[in-house]
């Protein structure tokens, strides 16, 4: 039986972002080849952490730059370590190399952090996102942990062709694994069109691409609001600050409900999903979670990119004010677009989400990279070259801050 530790930036909320329900869907699918799989973590518990108890999935906290982890992972011995973003393989990564040598390194990127920095640049820039604003800092460290692992998952195929393209990482090294959707436990039926009214948008509001939207929102509104008097727009998300819910306005119908007992029912109820994201990257869980519950969503080319392939979207794709707002009226008034978007919704789920064929594949890739790691190992020079400085830098550095802690405590 195979040893799984995933090392988490935090604490699983799959109630609180599309990151949590991610991370979710990947611990159960090493549960489901009956594998022995420990969530670590340094971040502090919160109040709606998933109880990872429930799962059969054992958890530890662990600290950053401290010796007690070394002996942590020599006691567990996994045969597969997955870090949850960039910054924990910096951080463990040196570790693992050093006391599990022959331990399968898995990076989740959850999305390319350097695409998503590079894109917020650029747009407090004002000024159009290109390649060259990728050879960033972050893009450094990122693709570099990139290179130390066996594997990286990535969430995008537009972020694929990216790593591909731009910075020429060997495919081997790389897995498309987009959110993984139980196919079978789809709801039968959804509201009909006369059933359902209003507009919604969901997202964590901690999250800064989901929080310009809403500012986004007080200029589109306006001009929907125009066309349709009798509308409302329902604001859902986890976390809201002060700034977001004083932004609440009955009278024009700008509600800010923030967190959703169940997101699946409040994106049932309305007609139309809202997501105008102007910077951001990763594929949106709030638009997947709008195909499950057949309800069409109107969004920008940069919440589609990455989702849909050649395949029609399940809704409109809009990138200005104005368009935005006749695509979300056209889309809120015409049944027949409304029905059409439900099956596009559907074929979609059906062909690039399934669940079971995601976690087979997923599964023969580590299987295989497993049975010759040597031999994989070999083709990635660069990433034993870097694994090799690392072990220097990184290890001398963190070491460093452990004895000096030592000697504050």
């Amino acid at each position: 039986m195979k040893k799984v530790l995933v090392i988490g930036y935090v604490w699983p909320e799959p109630n609180s972002s599309a990151a949590g329900t991610h991370m979710m869907s990947l611990l159960n699918a090493f549960r489901a080849q009956n594998w022995d799989v420990e969530f670590a973590t340094p971040a502090q518990r919160t109040d709606h952490m998933v109880n990872l108890d429930d799962f059969g999935i054992t958890s530890q906290s662990i600290a950053l730059n401290c010796d007690s982890f070394d002996e942590y992972v020599k006691a567990y011995n996994p045969d597969i370590v997955m870090f949850d973003r960039f910054m924990m393989e910096e951080q463990f990564g040196w570790r693992v190399d050093k006391h599990c040598p022959n331990a399968i390194k898995i990076l989740d990127t959850e999305d390319l952090q350097c695409l998503r920095n590079a894109r917020h640049e650029a747009f407090k820039g004002e000024r159009e996102f290109t390649t060259s604003d990728l050879h960033s800092d972050i893009a450094k460290r990122e693709i570099a942990a990139i290179l130390r692992c066996d594997l990286s998952l990535i969430i995008s195929s537009y972020e694929m062709s990216l790593l591909n393209s731009v910075f020429k990482i060997e495919p081997s090294l790389l897995h498309h694994l987009p959110f993984m959707v139980d196919l079978s436990s789809l709801p039968t039926s959804t509201k009909t069109f006369e059933q359902r009214q209003h507009f919604m948008t969901i997202g964590n509001f901690r999250h800064a691409p989901n929080w310009d939207a809403v500012l986004y929102l007080q200029k589109i509104w306006p001009l929907i609001r125009k066309q349709l008097p009798k509308a409302e727009l329902h604001i859902y998300g986890s976390y809201p600050p002060p700034k977001a819910t004083a932004l609440n306005n009955p009278k024009t119908g700008f509600l800010i409900k923030g967190w959703a007992d169940n997101a699946f029912d409040v994106m049932q109820s309305a007609r139309v999903c809202l997501a105008p994201l102007r910077f951001g990257a990763g594929i949106k869980g709030k638009l997947l979670e709008a195909m499950i519950m057949q309800t069409p969503s109107v969004t920008t080319y940069i919440g589609a990119e990455g989702m849909h392939n050649d395949l029609p979207w399940p809704g409109k794709i809009a990138n200005t004010a104005d368009d935005f707002a006749n695509a979300a009226v056209e889309m809120y008034t015409n049944q027949s677009d409304f029905e059409q978007a439900q099956q596009d919704g559907n074929t979609l789920l059906n062909t690039l989400y399934d669940k079971a064929q995601l976690s087979t594949v997923l599964i023969k890739k580590i299987d295989s990279i497993s049975s010759d790691l040597e031999a994989h190992r070999e083709k990635n020079f660069t990433g034993q070259m870097l694994k090799h400085h690392t072990m220097r830098s990184t290890q001398y550095m963190s070491q460093w801050i452990a004895e000096k802690n030592k000697k504050l405590d």
